[in-house]
Parts: C-alpha cells; structure tokens; sequence
C-alpha cells in the first residue's frame, strides 16, 4: 500500500493537471455515485490534499471527493477524452478541456459536503499527519506518551494511523533506524531524550521521502513510486536484509512484526 508521502505526490500531480479549469466530464463507476456526475460538472477543484492515505478533492462549491487507494488503487492522468491501456478497472474519471485525473481498482470513494467530513468514520479516527506542516516534533512527543498508545510496541504502533496518519511499512523501519530505537520497546519505555529523538524521526523521515522524485527501487514497490533518479528517497535499513548497516556495518535483519515485513540494525537499535 503507498504510504503518505506516495498520497501526497500523487496529489500533487493531480493538481497540477486538472486544479483550477471547470470540469467538462464527470464519470463515476460506483452505482452509489453515479447520481452525483451532474452535481460537480461545471465546478472547479481547488485543491486536492491528503490526510494521511486518504486523498480529499475539493470543489469550489462546498463538496469534496474522499477516496483511499486501499492495496490496488491507482490515480493516472491523462489527455481529455483518452484512456491509458490497462486491466484494471476506471471507478473516476474527472476531465476538463485538456486533462483527466482517473481513478482505478478503488471502491473506497464518497462524495461529502466538505462541512461533514468531520464525520466521516474513516478521517475521524485518524491521528495528525505527519506530513501537515503545523505538527510538531514536541507535539508528537506529547502522542508517544499518551497512555492508550503507551501499551503498544512501536513497530505496532507506527503503523496505527490513529498514532499518526501517513506511517506505513518502509516508513516504520527508516523511522526506527534513525532515531536508533529497538522495535519491540514499548513507546512507555522511552526515556525523555529517546522520546525527542524518535518524535523528530517521525517528522524528518516522511518529509524527506515526500520531498524526493520517489523511492529508489526495492523489493515490492509498486513501479510508479520508483525513480531511478538522484534525487530518490533511499532506504538505511529497509529491503536490505544481509546488507551491512550504513553505520556500523552490522548485517541488517528482516523479521515480521505487527503482520509486515520489518527491517532493523540488531547492533544500532535498542
């Protein structure tokens, strides 16, 4: 599944191709939208943010379009009146004179009254973002020693989007890594400064990948977050079992923990 900083490109690029222009066409696959074409035709997006893997597109009119990627989905752009080769299943499709934004293999997606999202089950129980600019590591911070997270280890609870929206897999053990922690402390366990180092990892490690072109190639990526660029995000410990730990030199272990593949430096991390 893409994590935050995968979301939040896409995004992006979203914007860059349709935000602004008035709607042409609207399309939707799902029986229970398909009502609502007519309702957004003719309207501009004015954005399209993110909360954690949750992407909103938002309509100059006081609706906005939630939709999560879930393990298939997939955003493509496209020339208007076009359609990209591909098996997978058109559940979107939102063009204006030039573009189309075209959402695929997803069944997550509802139309909301931008006033209601508040209630929405899903958004509602998520935790911050950690890729919103207002949150701070000293917040963070805060989080790790709430007692309903205190009982969790870390390797579970950084992927507990209620913790903070946007963590994934890669993220978990890049985030570890860096702030030197063990996954299978509790977050309880933490001294003060282990604490502020693993809530500064929290904020630094996502907002670096989301900076980057993409990630650089690894095992199990989906091919449309990869770059082979210089600028591509590149994993210390993730997807390099056996490898030496870029620090001490120490082979870098795979184990599952919390149901998913988790990479750590057994000498670095404690």
């Amino acid at each position: 599944m893409p994590e935050g900083p995968e979301i939040r490109r896409a995004a992006d690029k979203l914007f860059a191709a349709v935000g602004s222009a008035p709607l042409a066409s609207v399309w939707f696959g799902l029986p229970a939208l398909k009502g609502k074409e007519k309702l957004l035709r003719g309207h501009c997006i004015t954005a399209i943010d993110t909360h954690g893997k949750a992407m909103l597109t938002r309509f100059d009119h006081g609706w906005t379009l939630y939709s999560h990627n879930q393990l298939y989905g997939v955003w493509m752009v496209a020339a208007a009146g076009t359609r990209p080769e591909t098996t997978r299943s058109l559940r979107v499709a939102l063009e204006t004179q030039d573009q189309a934004i075209l959402l695929y293999s997803a069944s997550d997606i509802a139309l909301w009254k931008t006033e209601e999202l508040v209630r929405h089950p899903f958004l509602s129980k998520l935790g911050p973002d950690v890729l919103d600019k207002r949150l701070t590591a000293a917040a963070v911070a805060r989080r790790l020693q709430e007692p309903r997270f205190g009982r969790m280890s870390l390797a579970a609870l950084l992927l507990d989007q209620g913790f903070l929206a946007g963590m994934g897999n890669y993220l978990r053990s890049e985030v570890l890594f860096e702030a030197g922690i063990a996954p299978l402390r509790g977050a309880a366990s933490l001294t003060p400064d282990e604490r502020k180092l693993l809530a500064k990892a929290l904020l630094d490690v996502p907002r670096r990948s989301y900076r980057s072109r993409g990630i650089r190639k690894a095992e199990g990526m989906r091919a449309e977050y990869i770059t082979d660029t210089p600028e591509g995000f590149a994993f210390k410990v993730f997807d390099r079992q056996g490898l030496p730990c870029p620090d001490c030199g120490t082979p870098i272990r795979r184990r599952e923990l919390a149901g998913r593949r988790l990479y750590d430096c057994p000498a670095c991390q404690k």
